[in-house]
């Protein structure tokens, strides 16, 4: 992409010392409070120092200056202005200094807290940023990205990312030193790692935990966990950010939930828990209505307990609304649990509940989860 300079546009440069110092400062979002305790001038005397700078650059407002001082090199990002860099801390002292984490949740609206206190995050892009770095698990993410996957057309005719993550940083900051959560690598951002605790990341561990605790055919262990990964949700993941990437991370997740939610019925169902499972899978089939899996696992569930004409008529409602809004008729396994439901084929229907006998659920999914087989269309 070429890029055409504008010479006549005055620059920092152009600026008395006095004056680059302010646009520093206002680089680095400080109140015009904070600007005349750190330069040591009048409060009231800031608000005109502004003016003049905003006035001589050319430039809108506050944010335009902060994205100019960004650009022009006077604030490097997470380092603030470069003459105000912090003290070191002693060796001694960090290797006593207690760990803090900020605690990030994506499995719902964004959110950022800090010893129980949730943090200021900005707006909605700006969040954005920090959520893309959370669902990047450590790895450094570029500036093409987070462009790409939160504006993806008409990004900003400015380099905000830079601006949006010295923000952050300040929110998210758990000491003196800014860059303790987000640092700057040769190709982009990242988290750091230890420096904080998404819960993404936990739900990761929790699936692969529960994974193995399938294979060794650890059944409480593998209900406790599910349990306990579908808890880290707080509703729809990522609510209201925008972007490419927010949006496909969060059909994603929501259908690896989903996912979840069936094999943790399965096991219910297999362990013989039928009545406590009815309910969450009435609701499941209510929100999942062409999940075929669902509306067999609810059926066997019904008639295990006694409700076999309820288990049919869950069977003719699904088959009634494939057609009607997909015109498609049930698939294989769907039909073999009305067939099996119909002529009470009690050896058939525990199969699922009880398992194969080596513990593995590989065979107990297999009757809920057919491989993909031609639909004939209704009609």
């Amino acid at each position: 992409m070429t890029t055409t300079a504008t010479t006549a546009r005055p620059t920092a440069t152009d600026l008395g010392q006095q004056e680059r110092k302010v646009l520093r400062a206002i680089g680095c979002g400080l109140r015009d409070d904070e600007i005349a305790a750190a330069l040591a001038i009048p409060e009231d005397s800031v608000a005109g120092h502004v003016a003049r700078v905003l006035a001589r650059l050319g430039l809108r407002d506050r944010s335009a200056a902060i994205v100019h001082a960004f650009d022009c090199g006077l604030v490097v990002p997470g380092r603030g202005p470069r003459t105000w860099a912090p003290s070191p801390v002693p060796r001694a002292a960090a290797g006593r200094a207690e760990v803090r984490q900020v605690r990030i949740s994506v499995l719902g609206p964004l959110q950022a807290a800090l010893d129980g206190r949730l943090l200021n995050l900005g707006h909605l892009r700006q969040q954005a940023v920090l959520a893309a770095l959370a669902l990047a698990a450590g790895r450094t993410v570029s500036q093409r990205e987070l462009l790409d996957g939160i504006w993806e057309v008409e990004p900003p005719l400015t380099n905000v990312i830079p601006v949006y993550v010295y923000r952050l940083r300040k929110a998210l900051r758990t000491g003196d030193d800014p860059g303790s959560v987000i640092e700057h690598k040769r190709c982009g951002y990242r988290l750091v790692p230890g420096a904080v605790d998404v819960d993404v990341t936990r739900w990761e561990r929790l699936l692969a935990d529960i994974t193995r605790a399938e294979r060794a055919g650890r059944a409480a262990e593998v209900l406790a966990s599910c349990s306990r990964a579908l808890a880290l949700f707080r509703g729809e993941p990522l609510a209201g950010l925008p972007g490419p990437l927010a949006e496909l991370e969060r059909t994603r997740l929501h259908e690896s939930r989903v996912a979840l939610m069936q094999r943790k019925l399965t096991w219910q169902l297999r362990l013989g828990q039928h009545q406590q499972a009815i309910g969450e899978l009435y609701a499941l089939a209510a929100a999942h209505p062409f999940n075929e899996p669902v509306a067999a696992l609810l059926m066997r569930a019904l008639y295990r307990t006694g409700r076999q004409a309820d288990a049919l008529t869950v069977f003719e409602r699904a088959r009634r609304r494939l057609a009607e809004d997909l015109a498609v008729v049930p698939g294989r396994m769907l039909r073999r649990t009305y067939e099996m439901i119909l002529h009470g084929d009690e050896a058939g229907l525990a199969g699922p509940a009880t398992g194969p006998a080596n513990g593995s659920l590989s065979g107990a999914v297999a009757d809920f989860v057919p491989a993909p087989e031609p639909r004939t269309a209704a009609g």
